[in-house]
């Protein structure tokens, strides 16, 4: 009981008397960023830039959004999943318009096999950023574990299209193998 008590103190997962701005990530670096990606020469240059897109994804709307979100993912990290779940959960009641808090979330859920309730959150994720390719792949892995190969293809194919070089992309001929459809 003692050791719950210092976990739930330690969760900065309190009543927080503002509001969430606005989400207001660098659009231009954004947009800039994925037209590189999409160019990009080989893996490692492409991986480059999508690191610099995850920066831009989990770069919250305020300090106290980041502290949750950092939360969550350190919770995560360490395998901590009900209070990783906490953390996300607060994030996305005080920012419900920010897609990074809905991603988070679906991967501790993913991680935990929830798979349709991951789904819920990675299609609210992609409502708020459809190019979130965390979002994109994540989705299409979801459906492959719920054997939605049709739909898991799809949201494939559309992360690929603007980052031809994801580590996914060795998931296409298994899901074309799947279906039958070797040569699409």
């Amino acid at each position: 009981m003692v050791r719950l008590l210092a976990i739930l103190v330690s969760l900065p997962i309190v009543a927080h008397a503002g509001t969430c701005p606005p989400y207001a990530g660098d659009e231009t670096r954004r947009q800039d960023l994925m037209r590189a990606v999409k160019e990009a020469d080989d893996a490692g240059t492409a991986r480059h830039l999508t690191n610099q897109l995850w920066e831009i994804w989990a770069d919250a709307p305020d300090a106290h959004a980041q502290d949750l979100l950092d939360e969550g993912i350190d919770r995560r990290v360490a395998f901590d999943l009900d209070n990783a779940l906490a953390a996300f959960d607060a994030l996305i009641d005080y920012c419900p318009e920010y897609a990074e808090g809905y991603n988070q979330r679906a991967f501790v859920l993913f991680i935990r096999q929830d798979f349709t309730t991951a789904l819920d959150a990675l299609d609210r994720a992609l409502d708020l950023s459809p190019e979130h390719l965390g979002a994109l792949t994540g989705r299409a892995m979801a459906y492959m574990a719920l054997g939605r190969d049709a739909e898991a293809l799809l949201d494939l194919e559309k992360a690929l299209a603007l980052n031809p070089w994801l580590k996914e992309r060795d998931l296409l001929p298994v899901l074309r193998g799947r279906l039958g459809a070797e040569d699409i």
